[in-house]
């Protein structure tokens, strides 16, 4: 596993943006599949994208055409573009390494909150 520390969360109007940013540490980034995953209040953390280490991206649908995952391996990072924020994206946004059992993931970092305004 890597170890993360997410960033760039914050309270923004329905219709803005933010930036999250996801810096790891462990050689292992570069080659591992990585993901955004979210827990609303009350709710189960649910995966939002992953991008391979090659570039090819997978997103949730609620998120498709409004959010953009890339990632710079050189420098150990991940972002998660977010656009076109609705109320129902407020969440706390955590980053992982991505593979079919996630759910089974025992180490999170402190994730990033998203509040976004109606």
């Amino acid at each position: 596993q890597v170890q993360v520390v997410e960033s760039g969360g914050g309270l923004v109007q329905t219709g803005g943006s933010l930036r999250l940013s996801c810096e790891a540490s462990g050689s292992i980034f570069s080659t591992s599949p990585m993901g955004w995953y979210r827990q609303a209040p009350g709710k189960q953390r649910e995966w939002v994208a992953f991008i391979t280490s090659g570039g090819y991206t997978v997103y949730v649908e609620s998120v498709k055409g409004r959010f953009t995952i890339s990632r710079d391996n050189a420098k150990n990072t991940m972002y998660l573009q977010m656009n076109s924020l609705k109320p129902e994206d407020t969440a706390v946004y955590y980053c992982n390494v991505y593979n079919p059992g996630w759910h089974k993931l025992s180490s999170w970092g402190q994730g990033t909150q998203v509040t976004v305004s109606s």
